[in-house]
């Protein structure tokens, strides 16, 4: 973890208030988590990309400071909190990057409000299961994947507990303690009943159909030994989006921007530089 981050944390008021860390001027690019993790886990990309934009990374709706919600959560809740988000910065646009339930967060930000992304990063993530084709999806079944995400806590352990026995399971064999204890220290943050339901809107959510109409420039970038979304479910997403990239970063898993820092700052970076000015 940082000592003495160079960020600062504010809120975008509403129902529910929405916690963001932001640092950097420029165009607006938002960075959305995965389903266990928080803002923390963009802390080693803040720095890099605040040199090229205005750089928010979010806590999702009922995860870190953001507030938790009374009501059952649809999964498109997420997008309209994102699109209060470029309403409280005055963004027409924002380049929008998201890993794992981030990066489906943010296909279905574009499904709803097209006119309002200027690109797509898409990270270890997929657009749901299509039948047609078993690259599409993750490797576990809806069943299973919900199954293996909220029985412990209908079990009755502690998100602390939870973290500890999962310890960044999803990583690949090459990360370090470190950067695992940042993963484990995330999911030990969860807020439990938020959590539960978000496991159960987004297993079954699908915007496979909504692959062809993206038009934006979109980057799709896979860890090589991801065990949930492998490159195959990237190969299968740059087959219907038109244009898009695919990047398979080496030694990497599930959480790349993690894994490989260095690595997934330049090749982000690289990609959005070049289209920069499509959200000012």
């Amino acid at each position: 973890m940082m000592a003495n981050n160079p960020w600062k944390t504010v809120f975008v008021e509403g129902a529910p208030r929405i916690a963001l860390d932001l640092m950097g001027a420029g165009p607006l690019l938002v960075l959305l988590h995965g389903i266990g993790g928080n803002r923390s886990n963009w802390q080693f990309q803040l720095p890099a990309f605040a040199g090229d934009f205005m750089v928010v990374a979010w806590d999702a709706r009922g995860y870190g400071l953001s507030d938790d919600y009374d009501s059952e959560l649809h999964f498109n809740d997420f997008s309209h909190d994102l699109a209060r988000v470029l309403d409280h910065f005055g963004a027409a646009k924002a380049h929008l990057c998201g890993l794992s339930m981030g990066g489906r967060v943010a296909q279905d930000f574009y499904a709803l409000y097209p006119d309002r992304v200027a690109t797509l990063v898409l990270c270890d993530t997929f657009a749901g299961d299509d039948t047609s084709d078993t690259r599409s999806g993750r490797s576990q079944t809806i069943e299973e994947f919900v199954q293996s995400r909220i029985q412990p806590f209908l079990d009755g352990m502690s998100p602390a507990e939870v973290a500890q026995k999962r310890g960044g399971r999803l990583m690949g064999p090459s990360a370090s303690e470190e950067i695992r204890q940042l993963a484990t220290d995330a999911t030990a943050q969860l807020h439990v009943e938020s959590y539960i339901k978000t496991v159960r809107a987004s297993a079954a959510f699908s915007r496979v159909d909504n692959l062809v109409n993206i038009k934006v420039p979109t980057l799709l970038l896979f860890g090589d030994v991801d065990p949930l979304t492998p490159p195959s479910v990237g190969e299968y997403m740059q087959e219907r989006i038109a244009g898009s990239q695919l990047v398979i970063l080496e030694n990497a898993g599930h959480m790349t921007n993690l894994e490989q820092p260095e690595a997934f700052n330049s090749a982000v970076l690289s990609f959005l530089r070049d289209y920069r000015d499509l959200a000012t």
